[in-house]
């Protein structure tokens, strides 16, 4: 829920050019509502006076000299320092605005923004929202795609078969009896899955598969369903191969 802006929202502003520095203080000033309270021309300055000014909001150059808008960021996150961050930048790339907002930026705009849309940015930020622009937020998804695949690791089939199984919770031996595999096959499978996944057993793997979106939870059969094959009885809370007397967790997903 955002929290309605106080009467008059205090502003420092950063940026190494000054004229363009300038000319957003200046319509910043003229909007009624916003005080520029501090300018800065490098980010270590811009540090300084926000530390001790303590505004509602910091317009921010994303590259400065000294330290770059982003740096200047973490540096109030780490510090608890309540002032909400706007970036301005004129790279567009994708790369950038998902580091932005991942260290907590609460709006990014291209320098080329007219100055109506950077106050309307300030207001909202201050009201609590976060602002990203249309032509921001398309190359924001592409970049949150990308970064999702390249996160999860390729995975073989006989190792996806394998995930599915301990997910259903499936000893090694009855995978290998589904999969018509021996023992020791699957469990050169799951090791291989293990060392992907940066896991070490069964429970990690179908957890980190889950996080990473490479698992989806395969349907609870309930308890006290009876399994076949292998003399395997399924008990109500976990299962017990009995043919082999090697125990099995129940299905890791609930």
């Amino acid at each position: 829920m955002s929290t309605p802006p106080p009467d008059r929202v205090r502003v420092v502003v950063a940026d190494d050019h000054p004229l363009f520095r300038e000319g957003i203080s200046r319509a910043l000033q003229l909007s009624g509502f916003i005080d520029v309270v501090g300018e800065a021309e490098d980010g270590r300055e811009a540090l300084e006076k926000i530390r001790g000014e303590r505004p509602a909001v910091a317009v921010l150059d994303l590259r400065m000299p000294g330290l770059d808008g982003i740096a200047v960021l973490h540096a109030l996150v780490r510090d608890g320092v309540g002032t909400r961050v706007l970036l301005l930048s004129a790279f567009t790339d994708s790369a950038s605005v998902y580091r932005a907002l991942e260290e907590g930026a609460a709006g990014f705009l291209t320098k080329d923004s007219r100055r109506a849309d950077v106050v309307d940015a300030v207001r909202a930020i201050a009201e609590g929202r976060t602002v990203v622009p249309p032509e921001v937020a398309g190359g924001l998804a592409d970049e949150i795609r990308l970064r999702r695949s390249s996160a999860a690791p390729a995975l073989s089939e006989r190792e996806r078969q394998v995930l599915d199984g301990m997910a259903r919770g499936l000893s090694i031996p009855r995978i290998a009896e589904e999969l018509v595999l021996g023992t020791s096959t699957v469990k050169t499978h799951a090791q291989r899955l293990y060392e992907k996944l940066g896991v070490s057993d069964r429970a990690a793997a179908v957890a980190e598969a889950m996080r990473r979106g490479l698992l989806e939870c395969p349907g609870d059969a309930g308890p006290g369903q009876r399994a076949t094959g292998n003399r395997q009885r399924a008990t109500g809370n976990g299962q017990r191969a009995t043919g082999n007397g090697q125990r099995a967790t129940g299905p890791v997903c609930r």
